[in-house]
C-alpha cells in the first residue's frame, strides 16, 4: 500500500535536510582550519604562568606571609651566587697563579763523570825540592785525574726556549799515582803519602737555551759562570783498631785549598718524556760542558795552576 501525497513531500524535506546538513558541516572544518594558526601563533605561556604564578604567590601570602617572599629572595639571591662562582673561577680557575708559577718552575738532577784535558800538569815545578836520592822532580807530570760528578738545580722557565737555573755541582777526582810518587820522593817518605784527592764545588748562574723547543728529541745549548771551591788532599794509611782487630785507613795528613771564580760551556741532547704535542717540560738528558777555574799557579803555595775539566752529565730536568 503506497501514499504517493506524502512521499513526494517527505523525499523532498529528507534532501533539503542533507543538503543543509552538509553545508554546516564544510563551513564548520573551514572555519576551524582557518582559525588553528592564528591559534598557534597567538599562543604565549608567558601570560599563563605569570597569572598562574600570581594566583599562587597570593595564596601562598594568604597562608604565609612569610614564605610569599621567598620566590623574590631566591631569584635575587641567584645573580648574586652566579657572580661569586664567576669570581672564584676567575680566582682559582685553571691554577690562578699557582698554576702560572708551577708551570715557570724547573729544576734538575743528573751525575755522570768528568777527567782533565790534558793540560792539568806540572809544568812550572808544582813539587818543588828533590827527591831523597837526590833527583829532581820531573816537571810535567798530572796534577789531576779521573772521577765523577753530581749535579742539582733549579730556576725559572721564561718560555719553552729558555730557562735560567741556579747549579750546584761537586766533582771528586783522584790525584795521579806518579804525582804522589814524586810528593813522596821530595819529601823523603816523611808522610808516606798513598793516596790522593781533590774535590770541587761550585755553585753557578747557568741559561738553557733548547733550540728545538717542539720536538720530542733535540739538542740545547747550556753554560754557567759563578763560585768554585776547590780542596787537594794528601792521605797517609793510618793503624785504626776495632772490634775485629787492627787495620790500616788513609787519613788526610796535608791538604790546601783555593776560591775562585770560574765558568762552563757545552750542549747536550734531550728526549721529552710525556705530552702528546711536544708540550712536555719532563726531559731525559746527556751533556758534556767544558770547566774552566781559575785556581791559583803553582808558585803559591795553594795553586797547582788553572784547572781545566770536561764533566759528562747523564740526568732528568722537569
Amino acid at each position: 500500500m503506497s501514499f504517493p501525497c506524502w512521499s513526494s513531500p517527505l523525499r523532498r524535506v529528507s534532501l533539503l535536510g542533507t543538503a543543509i546538513f552538509l553545508a554546516a558541516s564544510m563551513a564548520s572544518a573551514q572555519s576551524i582550519s582557518n582559525q588553528a594558526p592564528a591559534a598557534s601563533t597567538s599562543f604565549s605561556p608567558a601570560p599563563f604562568s605569570s597569572a598562574t604564578e600570581s594566583s599562587s604567590l597570593q595564596s601562598l601570602a594568604a597562608l604565609d606571609p612569610d614564605a610569599a617572599a621567598l620566590p623574590s629572595a631566591l631569584a635575587l639571591s641567584a645573580p648574586a651566587s652566579a657572580g661569586g662562582a664567576a669570581a672564584a673561577g676567575q680566582e682559582y680557575g685553571g691554577g690562578g697563579w699557582k698554576h702560572y708559577v708551577g708551570s715557570r718552575l724547573a729544576f734538575e738532577a743528573g751525575a755522570g763523570f768528568n777527567g782533565p784535558i790534558g793540560n792539568d800538569t806540572n809544568q812550572y815545578g808544582v813539587v818543588s825540592g828533590t827527591s831523597s836520592s837526590g833527583a829532581a822532580v820531573p816537571e810535567g807530570l798530572p796534577v789531576i785525574t779521573f772521577g765523577g760528578n753530581f749535579n742539582l738545580g733549579g730556576g725559572l722557565r721564561f718560555s719553552n726556549r729558555v730557562s735560567a737555573l741556579l747549579e750546584y755541582q761537586f766533582m771528586d777526582d783522584k790525584l795521579p799515582g806518579k804525582l804522589i810518587s814524586a810528593v813522596n820522593n821530595a819529601t823523603g817518605d816523611t808522610d808516606d803519602i798513598s793516596a790522593g784527592n781533590t774535590h770541587i764545588n761550585s755553585i753557578t748562574g747557568s741559561p738553557v737555551i733548547d733550540l728545538f723547543p717542539k720536538k720530542s728529541n733535540g739538542i740545547y745549548l747550556v753554560g754557567g759562570f759563578g763560585y768554585y771551591h776547590k780542596s787537594t788532599n794528601f792521605q797517609a794509611p793510618e793503624e785504626a783498631i776495632s772490634y775485629y782487630g787492627e787495620y790500616y785507613e788513609n787519613v788526610t795528613v796535608s791538604s790546601f785549598t783555593s776560591n775562585q771564580w770560574g765558568g762552563n760551556a757545552g750542549f747536550g741532547l734531550y728526549h721529552r718524556v710525556g705530552g702528546m704535542y711536544g708540550d712536555s717540560h719532563t726531559q731525559i738528558f746527556a751533556e758534556a760542558r767544558y770547566t774552566y777555574i781559575r785556581t791559583p799557579p803553582p808558585s803559591q803555595n795553594n795553586g797547582l795552576g788553572t784547572t781545566e775539566m770536561i764533566p759528562v752529565t747523564f740526568g732528568v730536568r722537569f
